[in-house]
C-alpha cells in the first residue's frame, strides 16, 4: 500500500504504537511518522506508507499547531502529568494570586525566535541513545538548547489549577517545555496536562482519521488508499504535472526528459495519471528535468 494518511491519534499510545497498529490495519511494513507527538497528546499524526517513505525529506520542517492545558501548582520530571511530581502541590497556597491576566502577562515573553531546553524525558538522542532512556535508567542527561519559533502562544481561559490555550510553534517545539518554564516564570511550577495537535504543516484534522475508521476497512488496500490524502494535495509548493508514456520511461530510468511545466518551481510532482505519483523532478533548465525521486 502507498500513500500519505493523517491518523487522528488517540491518547494513551505511543506513536510507534499506531505504526504498529496501522501495520496490522494495512499489510504495509513501511510506515513512517512525520514527526511523533507524546502518549498522552492526541490529533494530527500524518504518517507515509509504502513508496511514500520516500518522500519524507520534504516534509521535515513543518509547523505545528496546537491547543491543551497546563496545571499551575507542581512541575514533574518530564513537564507534563505523566510524570513524577517535583515538590508539593502550592495551587492552594499560590492560586488565588494567578489571575487570567498575571498568567497572561508571563505567557506574553513565550513569542519569537528563542532558545527552548527539550525535556530530558525526550526523543532527542544523546550519542545515539534517545534521552528519555537515559532519564529513566537515572543517568545524567546533557541536552543542549535548541533554536525554536513560537509563532503564536494565546491563554485563552482559566479553570481553577488549570489554563488552558492554543500554540502555534516550529518544527522541533516543546510543548512541554513552554508548560514547565511558564510555571518557572509565575513562581509555582506548572505542567502539561492535555495537549491536541490541530495541524501539521498543511495537514488538519478535518483530514484525519480515527484507528477504528481504518480498521473498518483493513485488508482492503484500494478502500484505505482512496481515505489517503489526495497524492496532488500533498506537498502543495510543487506543481503537479502529468507525463507521457515515453516521458515518464525516461524518468523512471533516471534520464532527464522535457515536462509541459511552465511555472519556474524548481521541484515538481510527475503523474501518470490523476492518482498515480511517478516521482519528484528537479528543473534543470526550462521544461527540462531530472529525477530525484522515483516511486517505482
Amino acid at each position: 500500500m502507498n500513500g500519505l494518511l493523517v491518523i487522528d491519534k488517540p491518547g494513551g499510545m505511543t506513536s510507534h504504537d499506531v505504526v504498529g497498529r496501522l501495520r496490522k490495519i494495512s499489510g504495509e511494513r513501511s510506515i513512517g511518522h512525520l514527526g511523533t507527538l507524546d502518549p498522552m497528546a492526541t490529533g494530527v499524526l500524518p504518517l507515509l506508507l509504502g513508496k511514500y517513505t520516500r518522500l519524507a525529506q520534504y516534509f521535515s520542517a513543518a509547523e505545528k499547531s496546537y491547543t491543551g492545558a497546563i496545571r499551575f501548582g507542581f512541575a514533574t520530571d518530564t513537564y507534563d502529568a505523566a510524570g513524577q511530581a517535583n515538590g508539593p502541590d502550592r495551587w492552594v497556597e499560590l492560586g488565588s494570586a494567578l489571575s487570567l491576566d498575571r498568567v497572561r502577562g508571563a505567557a506574553a515573553r513565550f513569542h519569537g525566535a528563542m532558545e527552548q531546553m527539550p525535556p530530558a524525558f525526550s526523543a532527542k538522542k544523546i550519542g545515539g541513545t534517545p534521552a528519555y532512556k537515559l532519564a529513566r535508567e537515572g543517568k545524567p542527561v546533557e541536552l543542549k538548547p535548541a533554536r525554536i519559533h513560537i509563532f503564536s502562544f494565546e491563554i485563552t481561559r482559566m479553570q481553577g489549577a488549570e489554563a488552558f490555550f492554543t500554540m502555534r510553534v516550529s518544527a522541533g517545539g516543546y510543548v512541554r517545555s513552554v508548560a514547565h518554564e511558564l510555571g518557572q516564570e509565575l513562581g509555582c511550577g506548572a505542567h502539561l496536562t492535555q495537549l491536541r495537535r490541530t495541524r501539521a504543516g498543511v495537514f488538519t484534522l478535518g483530514q484525519a482519521r480515527t484507528l477504528d475508521e481504518l480498521a473498518s476497512v483493513a485488508g482492503n488496500v484500494d478502500a484505505l488508499e482512496h481515505l489517503c490524502v489526495h497524492p496532488r494535495a500533498q506537498l502543495p509548493e510543487m506543481p503537479s504535472v502529468t507525463g507521457d508514456a515515453m516521458v515518464l520511461g525516461r524518468l523512471r530510468n533516471g534520464a532527464q526528459a522535457n515536462l509541459p511545466e511552465f511555472s519556474q518551481a524548481p521541484l515538481v510532482k510527475v503523474f501518470a495519471s490523476q492518482r498515480e505519483l511517478v516521482g519528484i523532478a528537479r528543473r534543470v533548465a526550462g521544461t527540462l528535468f531530472q529525477p530525484v525521486v522515483v516511486m517505482g
